[in-house]
């Protein structure tokens, strides 16, 4: 067993978190016709593909499609941004995401990339843990397709962002 991680000291790496990451990116691909990651290359994704999307500069985050939908994955970057850690951040509803002034225009943006399998170009005010507020600019938003091919949740990415 030597050499061999835990699968509860990177929750990233769980098999289940494994699964909705491949779905995240084969989504992603449909989406925008180009791969979210540089190791896109083939259909199924395994631990290398998670470790690059955690560790990627570009923020990610995906919810569910629950009536309140709830936050199932979150990378390095939006953890960081967000100041929450894994057990904090994935499982809490994604509106929290953002200041209750601006969840309207939150909400119109997802339902938008929903009517239209993506939207790219999204600006919009966050806040974080802490209570700071920053802008994300240009965000990337998808839905995520199961194998049947039914939505079963959205992600979002962004690179660009300041705070204000």
């Amino acid at each position: 067993m030597t050499g061999m991680i835990p699968s509860t000291s990177a929750p990233w790496l769980r098999a289940d978190t494994q699964a909705l990451i491949n779905r995240l990116l084969i989504s992603y691909q449909k989406a925008f016709a180009h791969p979210l990651l540089v190791c896109d290359q083939g259909i199924q994704f395994d631990r290398t593909a998670a470790q690059e999307l955690f560790a990627s500069p570009i923020a990610v985050l995906a919810h569910d499609h629950s009536a309140d939908p709830l936050l199932t994955y979150a990378n390095g970057a939006a953890l960081r941004i967000w100041g929450h850690n894994w057990a904090t951040m994935v499982g809490m509803p994604s509106r929290l995401t953002a200041e209750e002034s601006a969840r309207g225009e939150r909400a119109s943006a997802l339902q938008q990339a929903h009517q239209n399998a993506g939207f790219k170009g999204y600006c919009g005010i966050r806040i974080n843990q802490a209570g700071r507020r920053f802008m994300i600019h240009n965000a990337r938003i998808w839905p995520l397709w199961n194998e049947s091919n039914a939505v079963c949740g959205q992600a979002a990415a962004f690179s660009s962002w300041w705070w204000l």
